[in-house]
C-alpha cells in the first residue's frame, strides 16, 4: 500500500510540473542579462582579443594576433536581443579594427562559421556595405584551400600568402561551406565562391561508399578514406546539416538529392534503437554497415533540429528525447556518451549549443510546452553549473562539475541565441531563416 500511495505521489507531483507554464518573457529576460553578464566579462577583461578566459580573467587568441571572434560571433545576437547600444558599438570596432591581412595560417573551416558566416549575417541585418567588404576580402584569402587535385579543400590557409597545408580532412570541413561561400556569392556577385564551394560538397558525396555513409577523414589530395567510421557527430555532423540546408537556402537541387540520399543510409546504418522504444544515432563501418560504437555525445545533439527541418518529426522527437536523457545523467550533458552502457565516456561540457538548437526547433514545429519545459530545465542547470563572476565557464568534468579556464565565442552566437530565440516570442521569422553551423542567420535576400 505505501509503494503504491508512493507510486501515485510521484505521478502527481511529475503531472504537476509537466503542466506548470514556463514563464517564456521571465526567461528571456533571463537570458538577455546573462548574456550582457558574459559579456561585459569579455570586455573588461579580453576585450579586443578572440576569447575570454574566465577563471583567471585573461584572454586567449587562435593566432598571433587576433581575429576577434567573439565579438564578431556575438554581434548579431546583439542584434536579436535588441541591444543597440551594444551592437553598434561592436559593429563599429569591428569595421575599425577587423583586418585578414595577417601573415600565418587559419582553419578554413573554423573561420567560415564563425567570421564569414557572422560578418554576412551582420550584413544582411544592417546593410552596412563595410562588413560585405570584409567578408569578400576574407573570402578571396579563402579561396586557395580548394586548390586541390579532387577540389575538397585543404585544412588550414596562410592568410596573406595563401599558401595551404593539412590534406588529411573530414567530411565536416569539405563539406561544411556552401552556406558562407553560395551567400558571399550570392551578394557580391561573384559565381566562383559558390562554384568552389558546391563542387567540395559535391566531391565528398562521391566518395560515399557502396552503402551511402562516409567516413571520418579523408585526403584531399588522394580523395581515398584514411578513417572508415562513420557517424553523425564531429568530424561529420555539419556536412549532413549542410546538404539539407542549401538545398533550403539555395533551392539547388542537387544538393536536396544528396540529402535525400544520405538520410536512407543514415537512418538504416547508423540509427539505434535500445531499450525497446529509446533511438540513438551511434557509429558503424562506412563499407559494411557494422555497428562499431553506442556512443552519442553533445555534437550528435544537433541532428534532431536537422530530422525536424528535413520534416521528420517523428524521428527528430524521439532522438530529442534521448538527447535529454544524456543531458540528466549528470545535470548537464557530457562531450560523449555510451548509450547502451548508460555510461559517460568523455565527461567535458564546453558549453555546447546543440541540444538547445534542437530543442528551439522542435518547439518552433509542434508548439509544445514540453520543449519549452526541456528547455527551461536545461536552462536552469547551464546558469547553476557554468557561470563565472566574469562570464561563463566550460566544465572539465559534468560529474565533479569542475571548470576549466575557457570561454569560446560560440557561447554568444549559439547557445545564448538559441535559449533566448526558444523563450522570446520575438525574434526573425523562423520559416525565411537558414542558420549556418555557427547559428548566424542568413537570410535569402539576392
Amino acid at each position: 500500500m505505501r509503494l503504491i500511495k508512493a507510486i501515485i505521489l510521484i505521478l502527481l507531483v511529475f503531472s504537476s510540473a509537466s503542466s506548470q507554464k514556463v514563464d517564456r518573457v521571465k526567461l528571456a529576460a533571463e537570458v538577455k542579462a546573462e548574456f550582457l553578464h558574459a559579456w561585459q566579462g569579455y570586455k573588461k577583461y579580453a576585450w579586443g582579443h578572440d576569447d575570454l578566459k574566465p577563471l583567471s580573467k585573461t584572454f586567449h587568441d587562435w593566432h598571433k594576433e587576433p581575429l576577434l571572434m567573439t565579438p564578431v560571433d556575438a554581434l548579431d545576437t546583439m542584434f536579436l536581443m535588441g541591444l543597440k547600444d551594444e551592437a553598434t558599438d561592436t559593429k563599429q570596432f569591428i569595421v575599425d579594427h577587423l583586418s585578414f591581412d595577417k601573415d600565418f595560417d587559419v582553419q578554413n573551416f573554423e573561420i567560415t562559421i564563425r567570421l564569414l558566416g557572422g560578418l554576412l549575417a551582420n550584413y544582411q541585418l544592417t546593410g552596412d556595405k563595410r562588413l560585405l567588404a570584409l567578408a569578400d576580402d576574407l573570402g578571396t584569402r579563402l579561396l586557395p584551400v580548394f586548390d586541390s587535385p579532387t577540389g575538397m579543400p585543404y585544412r588550414y590557409v596562410n592568410l596573406k600568402t595563401g599558401k595551404v597545408r593539412n590534406p588529411v580532412s573530414n567530411p565536416a570541413e569539405t563539406g561544411t561551406l556552401l552556406i558562407e561561400f553560395g551567400t558571399l556569392s550570392k551578394l557580391t556577385g561573384k559565381p566562383v565562391y559558390y562554384d568552389k564551394a558546391k563542387r567540395a560538397l559535391v566531391e565528398t558525396f562521391r566518395r560515399k561508399s557502396a552503402i551511402g555513409l562516409v567516413g571520418e577523414w579523408i585526403n584531399v589530395e588522394t580523395g581515398e578514406w584514411t578513417n572508415p567510421d562513420s557517424h553523425i557527430s564531429g568530424a561529420i555532423d555539419s556536412y549532413y546539416e549542410y546538404l539539407l540546408k542549401s538545398w533550403l537556402l539555395f533551392g539547388d537541387q542537387d544538393c536536396k538529392k544528396m540529402w535525400d540520399e544520405s538520410i536512407v543510409a543514415i537512418n538504416k546504418y547508423l540509427a539505434d534503437e535500445v531499450r525497446g522504444n529509446e533511438l540513438w544515432y551511434g557509429h558503424s563501418n562506412m563499407n559494411s554497415g557494422t555497428r562499431s560504437a553506442t556512443t552519442y555525445g553533445a555534437l550528435d545533439a544537433f541532428f534532431p533540429a536537422v530530422l525536424a527541418l528535413s520534416g521528420d518529426l517523428k524521428r527528430a522527437q524521439r532522438l530529442q528525447d534521448s538527447s535529454f536523457r544524456m543531458w540528466n545523467q549528470a545535470g548537464i550533458e557530457p562531450e560523449e556518451y555510451d548509450y547502451q552502457a548508460l555510461k559517460i565516456k568523455s565527461p567535458g561540457y564546453p558549453l555546447r549549443p546543440e541540444i538547445v538548437e534542437s530543442t528551439y526547433y522542435l518547439y518552433q514545429y509542434t508548439k509544445d510546452p514540453k520543449y519549452l519545459r526541456m528547455g527551461e530545465k536545461m536552462w536552469r542547470d547551464f546558469v547553476r553549473y557554468c557561470r563565472t563572476d566574469a562570464g561563463y565557464a566550460a566544465l572539465k568534468n559534468v560529474e565533479t562539475n569542475e571548470k576549466t579556464d575557457s570561454m569560446q565565442s560560440f557561447l554568444f552566437a549559439e547557445t545564448f541565441k538559441y535559449f533566448y530565440m526558444l523563450f522570446s516570442p520575438k525574434g526573425l521569422d523562423f520559416k525565411k531563416v537558414i542558420y549556418n553551423t555557427e547559428a548566424h542567420p542568413l537570410q535569402k535576400s539576392w
